[in-house]
């Protein structure tokens, strides 16, 4: 059941967040981490996922790698990464950022339609031969929010989908073309927020959490809701969007959702 590096004997010390609600000040802007892409999501996110679920030098995968967020936690905490995305702008910056390192070269950040199963699994595979190894230890998605940043015009870029049921169908497709290069026993999360649309809230992060427990054998083991800060929506708090909402009848949002999913098949 050891599945981190966390030391227990100075376990009063350790500054792993076991709370379900994370109140987070600002969003960490060390080392490589930019909050340039409307994609990406706080440092803190992955660091701490990553202290509580790996150990040093086990294998993270990530179908939506985005800016790369991820990528520079592993690269702090010494886990070797896989990551992929159908953004080629991602995936040069990406690769732009980690050129000249000399150090760190535990990543393999490949150009892929996580929707695509044969892509998906000879870019794992091949990843997974450059480290000797038949699988990952941990899996993390961030999928787009719907249609609320379309992040390419590719078909079958999942920014694309402005419909609930397709989203979760093809969404589905996804955890199936990742979760198979799992480890048994091991675990994945999966971070997402809720959407806004035809003047009402739709709450993306529990129909894909839904989906998740009725299609696969996995445990839920923790519903976490993160809150930044610094966010926009907080900065407005006292501006045009609080007005905004004051004069209507919805709520500023400014939670995402952080599901922790233990795979039992």
């Amino acid at each position: 059941m050891k599945y981190n590096d966390i030391d227990l004997q100075n376990w009063k010390e350790c500054d792993i967040n076991t709370d379900s609600l994370w109140l987070i000040k600002e969003r960490d802007k060390s080392g490589k981490h930019k909050n340039i892409y409307h994609g990406n999501f706080i440092p803190q996110i992955p660091n701490q996922l990553l202290r509580r679920y790996t150990k040093k030098d086990e294998i993270v995968l990530e179908p939506f790698m985005g800016s790369g967020t991820t990528l520079f936690e592993c690269e702090k905490l010494t886990r070797k990464y896989i990551g992929f995305d159908i953004n080629p702008e991602m995936i040069k910056y990406v690769k732009s950022q980690m050129q000249d390192n000399l150090i760190y070269q535990d990543y393999s950040i490949n150009l892929c339609n996580s929707l695509d199963e044969k892509a998906v699994d000879d870019t794992v595979l091949s990843s997974l031969k450059k480290y000797s190894q038949k699988s990952v230890q941990f899996v993390l998605m961030h999928p787009p929010y719907m249609d609320i940043v379309k992040f390419t015009e590719d078909k079958n870029d999942l920014s694309q989908i402005d419909n609930i049921n397709e989203f979760v169908k093809k969404f589905k497709i996804v955890c199936e073309n990742s979760l198979k290069h799992l480890d048994k026993n091991r675990y994945f999360a999966i971070v997402v927020g809720d959407v806004y649309k035809n003047s009402e809230v739709i709450p993306l992060g529990f129909y894909c959490m839904d989906m998740i427990k009725r299609n696969f054998k996995v445990k839920l083991k923790g519903t976490i809701v993160k809150n930044i800060e610094g966010n926009r929506g907080k900065l407005g708090a006292g501006g045009i969007w609080r007005y905004r909402a004051l004069k209507s009848d919805y709520y500023i949002f400014k939670h995402e959702y952080i599901f922790v999913f233990k795979k039992e098949f």
